[in-house]
């Protein structure tokens, strides 16, 4: 997954408004699949967002994957890069710190309502610099408030420092429904079963097969998100069966996995409208 990349440097149009008094600065950017964004940070917290494509995020203590309709809070400062996995339509918000802090300080994966995705289309349209009681600034405040509501999804992939977990780790992003054993996935970066057993908690906070467990869920949601059926799904990741993958789902996430299908955001959208 790594190789053959196109490195991208960060915008410098971005780095000129950090420093500017809107409690929240909107930001367009057209990526190429393979596009990397290195590794960077911001003053300001960022709300990484793309109506469409795919991203990969990462920073040294994680990895997330974020598909449309979703979004991964980066708070200030926290050094990331950002790996497009398809052709990428980002339409993310820069929020100043003070603003920030409510929304943590970790990244968090967030579902995107159809008000906060068209808030942040309507902030695109506005000059970055207004004042706070222009239609710019009611806005910022809207997006906000739905931000504060914005529901998180429990899924990210911690990663390790270890190399040799390291190469483990890589190889199941690369595939993530290949059926190894836990000594092949070990042999794989030169380390006992008895090492990868004893080191996967003490450098992710995760028992291995909870690890694998947050790398399935996390390609789920970006299979879901495309539109793939759950049965799909299902089989790509390797389970045995349609329900043995929705039970896995819902006991991690407590909602199934028809909720992270695009007919059921179409549904949202259709009674937001009514």
């Amino acid at each position: 997954m790594r190789a053959h990349l196109t490195s991208v440097c960060p915008s410098a149009e971005v780095d000129a408004f950090q420093h500017l008094p809107s409690s929240v600065v909107a930001f367009a950017r057209e990526l190429s699949a393979r596009d990397l964004l290195t590794a960077h940070s911001h003053r300001r917290g960022q709300l990484l967002y793309a109506v469409e494509g795919v991203m990969q995020v990462r920073t040294p203590q994680g990895v997330w994957l974020v598909p449309p309709l979703r979004a991964l809070w980066v708070p200030p400062q926290v050094e990331h890069e950002i790996l497009m996995l398809t052709r990428v339509s980002m339409r993310t918000l820069y929020i100043d710190e003070a603003q920030g802090r409510e929304l943590g300080a970790q990244c968090r994966l967030l579902e995107v309502s159809v008000l906060l995705r068209e808030l942040i289309l309507a902030l695109l349209a506005e000059p970055r610099e207004y004042a706070p009681r222009s239609r710019a600034g009611h806005v910022a405040e809207l997006i906000l408030s739905e931000l504060a509501r914005a529901p998180a999804i429990p899924v990210a992939i911690p990663w390790p420092r270890d190399r040799r977990l390291q190469a483990i780790c890589e190889a199941i992003l690369e595939d993530p429904g290949r059926q190894f054993s836990l000594a092949d996935w070990a042999g794989m970066g030169g380390a006992s079963v008895r090492t990868v057993i004893r080191l996967f908690p003490k450098e992710t906070g995760l028992q291995f097969r909870h690890w694998v467990q947050q790398v399935h869920l996390s390609e789920a949601l970006v299979r879901l998100a495309r539109g793939d059926a759950v049965g799909v799904v299902a089989q790509a990741l390797g389970y045995r069966s349609q329900s043995a993958f929705s039970n896995m789902f819902r006991k991690a996430l407590r909602s199934s996995p028809n909720h992270y299908h695009p007919r059921q955001d179409k549904r949202r959208i259709t009674l937001a409208a009514q």
